[in-house]
């Protein structure tokens, strides 16, 4: 499928900010704010991440699974602490439904 009948997709991407997890969609090639959520706790639970998905108008694509990446604060220094990035395809609720 192409064209209308087919959502268009993105990658929700989740990671640490200030102590905080940071849930947002990259909405690439485009002007608009990327809509984000943060949670006041430990690692999000996949429950908590489709909610606030949902809330932000998205939804994983069927079959898409986070996958985790490990990162560094300060790029080619091995003693730097890492950074944990979490993404998953999603695609708009708003043109499944349309």
């Amino acid at each position: 499928m192409s064209g209308p009948e087919m959502a268009r997709e993105f990658t929700a991407l989740m990671s640490v900010q200030r102590g905080r997890w940071r849930l947002y969609v990259a909405l690439l090639n485009t002007t608009a704010r990327w809509p984000e959520r943060t949670f006041n706790r430990a690692v999000p639970t996949l429950t908590q991440r489709v909610d606030a998905l949902s809330a932000l108008g998205f939804e994983p694509v069927p079959g898409a699974e986070w996958t985790w990446t490990e990162d560094s604060e300060t790029p080619d220094d091995p003693a730097s602490p890492v950074v944990l990035i979490a993404a998953i395809r999603v695609r708009s609720r708003a043109e499944v439904g349309a």
